[in-house]
């Protein structure tokens, strides 16, 4: 069977467009991708980037009240917010173009438009035109989840917090996920009066116990109001801002509510099932180590899959589509020993196991230190960075490594080397440190905080 192309991407995120790129430039595959709303996806239009942006923005005021204990003579004036928005709409702007301009260089050809599936090798435009391909790669991502609650209509999600016409005096985040405890930092410091809702005991679920409990307890000390085991009832309109009615009998009034409760992938509607294309309980693509669903011709990558919903590895699994695919070298995407960064403030860095599932698979030694940072404390202030590391009793690898501290994702994408090489903790204390620096207490932790 003759078809209209090898290839045939639905969905311009991370992934989608790494494995274009890769599929057409070093595959020699004729390549389409058709995306609905602006290349680069969630990450770069509405995530990672212009968060990151936002935390750095955020970050501004305490830099400058240390600024002015170390001597500096140094005001505050106010933040513009629709100055910083223009500059950010600009930048996305441009990272768009680099994102359309490499497929363009890589002779991928792209439909503005949505595209579904008709058969196992065929998909539908939106203008109704149709495409035959060999292979079919969905990539298309996934989107914020507002829960049924009355008055859900009145929350914001994730996707409008770049778009805000002028910042809330007051906001609540509902949820206690990375994706909420980021936000609820970055408005904090941008002056606004945050009170975050979590009907857990504590955020971050997933995380270290000992981690996330520093990081709250930082992050109360910046003023912002968490309440766990605390959910919503119920929101409705009062005058210009929104009556908040919550499980712990309480009503309150905020001029913005953000949901930041999840995810699901964005799977509805492309023509998945009737293919016999299988779907899990969420709505996520099954597929198999190379990223194949249950349909031969038909694949899938990224967050659309969830399996780790993170940029890098949604890029990792669209690059080794291509190579299996297109480049006869199979290969799997590697999820193990994937390190993370919570960009709150302090940050959280995260690679290999939490100490509690460490201890649920094997006898551990716990090694952590919680200090007051030089820079920080010179200025007067209490904050304290932890660092921790969990090391295997029998082979003394080191299993997990967790950092709270300022820059904790840069540390933690160097520590992730070591622990992804096997270093052991005799690896780590023989390195010697670098003084005077934060990190250097990852190799003089001699001694055990406790064993488990």
């Amino acid at each position: 069977m003759t078809f209209d192309c090898d290839l045939f991407v639905i969905g311009g995120g991370s992934g989608g467009v790494r494995a274009a790129r890769i599929a057409a430039a070093e595959g020699g595959a004729r390549v389409h991708l058709a995306e609905e709303y602006r290349m680069g996806g969630t990450c770069v239009i509405r995530g990672c980037v212009p968060k990151k942006l936002m935390v750095f923005a955020s970050s501004y005021p305490g830099a400058l009240e240390e600024a002015r204990a170390y001597g500096w003579n140094v005001t505050l004036g106010g933040f513009d917010w629709l100055a910083f928005r223009a500059k950010l709409d600009a930048e996305l702007d441009r990272l768009e173009a680099a994102y359309r301009g490499n497929l363009i260089r890589a002779g991928v050809t792209i439909h503005d438009t949505r595209a579904v599936l008709v058969d196992a090798h065929t998909v539908r435009l939106a203008s109704g035109e149709t495409m035959t391909a060999k292979h079919i790669l969905v990539s298309t991502g996934a989107r914020p989840f507002v829960p049924e609650v009355q008055g859900a209509e009145l929350a914001l999600t994730s996707n409008d917090m770049f778009k805000l016409e002028a910042l809330p005096k007051r906001l609540l985040v509902v949820g206690g996920g990375y994706i909420a405890s980021e936000f609820a930092c970055i408005f904090s410091g941008l002056g606004v009066e945050v009170a975050q809702y979590y009907r857990g005991a504590q955020i971050l679920r997933g995380f270290d116990d000992e981690a996330r409990g520093h990081v709250a307890e930082a992050m109360r000390a910046r003023g912002i109001a968490i309440h766990c085991g605390t959910d919503v009832m119920a929101m409705e309109r009062d005058g210009a801002g929104v009556k908040v009615t919550a499980t712990d009998g309480h009503d309150r009034t905020f001029d913005a509510v953000l949901y930041a409760t999840g995810r699901v992938p964005n799977s509805g509607g492309l023509g998945l099932e009737p293919l016999g294309v299988k779907l899990g309980r969420n709505g996520q693509i099954v597929v198999d180590g190379y990223s194949q669903t249950a349909v031969p011709s038909i694949y899938a990558v990224g967050d659309v899959t969830d399996r780790m919903n993170l940029t890098p590895v949604a890029i990792r699994e669209g690059h080794a589509f291509a190579e299996t695919v297109f480049k006869g070298n199979p290969v799997m995407a590697d999820h193990d020993l994937v390190a993370s960064a919570v960009f709150t403030q302090p940050e959280l860095g995260s690679v290999g196991l939490t100490e509690e599932a460490a201890r649920a698979q094997e006898p551990i030694e716990v090694y952590s230190a919680a200090f007051r940072p030089m820079r920080t404390a010179f200025a007067g202030q209490e904050d304290r960075v932890l660092m921790k590391l969990i090391v295997s009793q029998s082979s003394r690898k080191v299993l997990g490594c967790h950092i709270v501290a300022p820059e904790a994702g840069e540390l933690i994408q160097l520590a992730a080397i070591a622990i992804k090489m096997g270093a052991t903790k005799e690896d780590f204390d023989r390195t010697v440190a670098v003084h005077p620096t934060m990190a250097e207490e990852l190799v003089t932790l001699r001694t055990p905080t406790r064993k488990a």
